[in-house]
């Protein structure tokens, strides 16, 4: 009844909040995005999204379909799998930066283990600098992290704005150096931040180390 093709669509759309990121993801057109998440809608006989101009959320029935889709994608790969007779096996060295450790990647990666049990998993949680040091040594297979803007090594999953962030009470001196909470190095986040204020010719303090990311 459901289209594993549209539901992976759907499951896209749920995890970004825009059909614009669904459809870089996919490697689609928006229009075929739209067109996927439309008949979907069609053969549930529910709306699964609200959206206009400025936002895109998941409706009551959305939410719904959010286990539906993932119960059903999962039974299609594993049947799949094993009329194909392709199982994984080996072992995988993953590096993740923390930031993304604190989101959705533990359930991604519980699923990854439930799907592929042969398969020996080794996540290292890291700075992003360190992440991809360690990648291009060759003692890590897999990373997801940031980069730097201009950067064009490995693929771009999605793309977010820095943003400056204070307490509400907080009010910065013109005069006095700009006092920061940040990773130490090679934090990719730190360093874009720093140059930053360089570039407008502000003075800046380390006033925190947030604590350092390890390997797990």
């Amino acid at each position: 009844m459901y289209d594993p093709t549209q539901l992976r669509t759907f499951l896209a759309v749920a995890q970004t909040l825009s059909f614009t990121r669904a459809a870089r993801r996919l490697g689609l057109r928006q229009s075929t995005v739209s067109q996927h998440v439309r008949r979907l809608e069609e053969a549930t006989g529910r709306r699964l999204f609200t959206r206009d101009t400025h936002r895109v959320e998941l409706t009551v029935d959305g939410e719904a379909m959010l286990g539906f889709a993932r119960t059903i994608l999962r039974a299609h790969e594993r049947a799949a799998a094993f009329f194909t007779g392709t199982r994984l096996r080996g072992r995988l060295r993953f590096g993740a930066s923390e930031d993304f450790v604190l989101t959705r990647l533990p359930e991604i990666l519980e699923s990854f283990r439930r799907d592929h049990p042969e398969v020996d998993l080794e996540l290292t949680v890291e700075l992003s600098g360190t992440l991809h040091r360690r990648l291009e040594a060759g003692r890590l297979d897999l990373v997801l992290a940031k980069r730097r803007p201009g950067d064009t090594h490995g693929e771009l999953v999605w793309q977010s704005t820095l943003t400056w962030i204070g307490a509400p009470s907080l009010r910065l001196d013109p005069g006095r150096p700009v006092p920061l909470i940040v990773f130490p190095p090679p934090g990719i986040t730190r360093a874009r931040a720093l140059e930053v204020l360089e570039e407008d010719g502000r003075p800046w303090r380390i006033a925190w180390y947030e604590r350092q990311p390890h390997a797990a």
